[in-house]
């Protein structure tokens, strides 16, 4: 049996493991200081890999002079709403910030600016192709020097659940595949036709 010495080093060790995989920031610690605004209109549905949303965000204005003093950086990330999370657990909110499935999705991520105006934007993204269908919404995080989230702003409200867009996602063939297709098809058609008359031809000039 091992000694107390070593059972207690030992205990905190894994003490120090279990704080440092479970030191993520948690989304309730955040304080919305970021405004957002979206090209979007509301129950709007865009096309993936063809439409594109222009997205903007300044500090709120009303807050005291050196609140952003930590922001360094800001991400503009696609976000699931609550609709498109039910029963889907690999989009599942978690307040760990490390677990959350929320926002899988970068729009645009760029420096925090040092002086006024403090706001990013406009920025125009078009949807990128391999976004899924779905309901969303966006939001933005700043970062401190850390990079770790210290604020963040969105589109919607608390409960994800008011001004969002849908996107339609590609989740069938292209148009210019299905045109190959009907051309490889009906060159095929052609080719066994002649193939036929051929062996025809060949057929009766042998008799």
């Amino acid at each position: 049996m091992g000694s107390p010495s070593l059972i207690l080093t030992a205990l905190s060790l894994l003490l120090c493991c279990s704080s440092a995989v479970g030191d993520g920031v948690l989304f309730s610690s955040l304080r919305p200081t970021l405004s957002v605004t979206a090209s979007f209109k509301k129950g709007q549905a865009l096309v993936a890999g063809e439409d594109t949303i222009t997205v903007s965000w300044t500090l709120n204005q009303t807050l005291a002079g050196n609140t952003d003093a930590s922001y360094k950086t800001v991400k503009v990330k696609l976000c699931y709403a609550l609709v498109s999370q039910t029963d889907r657990g690999w989009r599942k909110t978690k307040d760990d910030l490390k677990k959350d499935k929320t926002c899988q999705f970068t729009i645009t991520n760029g420096p925090y600016p040092a002086k006024a105006p403090k706001s990013g934007g406009p920025f125009t993204w078009t949807v990128e192709r391999d976004i899924p269908t779905a309901t969303y919404f966006v939001r933005a995080y700043a970062f401190d020097a850390s990079e770790k989230e210290v604020a963040y702003g969105q589109t919607t409200d608390a409960k994800k659940s008011t001004n969002l867009f849908e996107v339609k996602g590609i989740t069938g063939r292209h148009a210019s595949i299905d045109i190959a297709a009907a051309c490889f098809s009906a060159f095929s058609v052609v080719s066994l036709a002649g193939f036929f008359v051929a062996e025809k031809r060949r057929r009766t000039s042998s008799k």
